[in-house]
């Protein structure tokens, strides 16, 4: 099934013109009882639509999840209801598919209800043994095959855990344990697809993370020789408090400065002539963001950063461009990786590209494209890629910039952006020109 998704939302638009990148305004954040209803419409419409998809992909007419209280597997804490915090107790989701065009039927083997999206299927009194019952829905339903989520290779698939396999296998009759199979595609497909419903509402949760950026890479936040990049890290994860969504990691900020080869970073004091860059996430409406932008510091009487920087910021994008246009679904993330650094090397270009998906978790399920160590096809990258998917397009052009004496630097970036099966599109644009802040908030204002 290949959902026609649009991206909905118009982007947030910018704040006041500055020179260098415009900074978007912020878009509302919504009440928390607002943001409960939002969650559990898109739960509905993604267990009514994307669970019986990828499970007949997978000719897969049963799917067991077990989670415990505390200790949610990816998959399980993903279909808790807004108002459920965590599984209570021990947490068994059954999911049947009768076949015949037959809804799949969903059912939650717990002491607890679930929210109102699975039935019931337990009752203690009648029978005490959770497992036994389990193995009583599972022998009236007389299931062909079996998954269980277990994974080698990703975190995201191993959710199983060895004791609840080991009582899980023991209240099966032995005709049905053999119908049991060890899965790890149907949890990465589960995480990984986005609906249309959550890609209308995506932009505004990377035009928040933009617009968080852009005032922190500013006048408002930094005074040249005084504020250190750590001020400005922690500036970044006050602001996302104050709006009351949250940090999934703390806020990287470091300098390239002329005439040191090492990024600096931790109590280090901005100057003028240095560049910024930034890399940051927030969780919003359970989707993630994951970015990195650049700044430059104005030296007096500059009205833009050197050319050789806005040169290195510009072979990024070149970079940006090799990688969303060998995009190919059905390929693999290495498949990709190869395609994307041909083009980029082709070009004259130095590219390092270590981008991933990102949805439900920053670092989300699927495909790698690269790792920042590991330029080369990998297991991680063998992963093929599916339509409506949401991806982060990290990476990297390492380029000498003349103004700073040929000194080496690499510009790093990173955005989010939408993959529909047939282009990559960005979810709330791209950086393409510096954040400029001025030697004081004045100058800073006026520009």
């Amino acid at each position: 099934m290949l959902f026609a998704i649009g991206l909905l939302s118009t982007p947030a638009m910018p704040v006041a013109a500055e020179d260098g990148a415009e900074r978007t305004a912020y878009p509302a954040v919504l009440p928390l009882r607002d943001r409960a209803d939002l969650l559990d419409n898109w739960l509905q419409e993604r267990l009514d639509t994307i669970l019986p998809m990828i499970m007949r992909e997978q000719g897969v007419d049963m799917w067991v999840l077990v989670a415990r209280e505390n200790f949610e597997e990816p998959v399980v804490a993903s279909m808790l209801d807004a108002k459920s915090f965590s599984a209570r107790r021990r947490t068994i989701l059954v999911f049947f598919d009768p076949g015949e065009g037959q809804p799949v039927e969903r059912l939650t083997v717990s002491r607890y209800g679930l929210g109102d999206m699975f039935e019931a299927a337990w009752t203690p009194e009648t029978q005490p043994d959770q497992w036994l019952r389990l193995a009583e829905i599972i022998a009236d339903r007389n299931p062909q095959k079996i998954a269980i989520n277990s994974s080698k290779l990703t975190a995201y698939a191993d959710g199983m855990t060895l004791s609840a396999h080991e009582e899980m296998m023991a209240a099966l009759p032995a005709a049905l344990r053999s119908r049991v199979v060890r899965d790890e595609v149907l949890a990465i497909r589960w995480l990984e697809t986005r609906t249309p419903s959550e890609m209308a509402r995506y932009p505004e949760i990377v035009a928040l993370a933009h617009a968080i950026i852009g005032e922190g890479l500013s006048g408002k936040v930094i005074r040249p020789g005084i504020t250190t990049t750590d001020d400005v890290a922690w500036w970044f994860r006050e602001r996302i408090a104050e709006l009351g969504v949250e940090a999934w990691f703390h806020p990287s900020v470091a300098i390239s400065r002329q005439g040191v080869k090492e990024q600096l970073d931790g109590d280090t004091v901005i100057e003028q002539g240095d560049m910024l860059w930034t890399d940051f996430g927030i969780t919003y409406l359970r989707l993630n963001t994951d970015t990195q932008q650049n700044a430059y510091v104005l030296r007096d009487g500059e009205t833009q950063a050197p050319k050789g920087l806005r040169d290195g910021l510009a072979a990024s994008n070149r970079v940006q461009d090799a990688l969303t246009s060998s995009f190919t679904a059905g390929d693999s993330g290495n498949d990709i990786l190869v395609r994307a650094r041909d083009k980029a090397i082709a070009q004259g270009l130095e590219p390092s590209i270590y981008s991933h998906p990102i949805g439900y978790h920053g670092h989300g399920a699927g495909a790698a494209i690269g790792f920042w160590d590991d330029q080369n096809p990998g297991p991680r990258g063998e992963y093929s890629l599916y339509p409506n998917t949401a991806w982060s397009i990290e990476l990297s052009a390492t380029m000498e910039v003349p103004e700073w004496g040929r000194q080496k630097i690499s510009f790093k970036t990173e955005e989010d952006a939408f993959f529909d099966g047939q282009t990559v599109q960005y979810i709330d644009g791209r950086q393409k020109e510096f954040y400029l802040i001025g030697g004081t908030p004045e100058a800073s204002e006026q520009r």
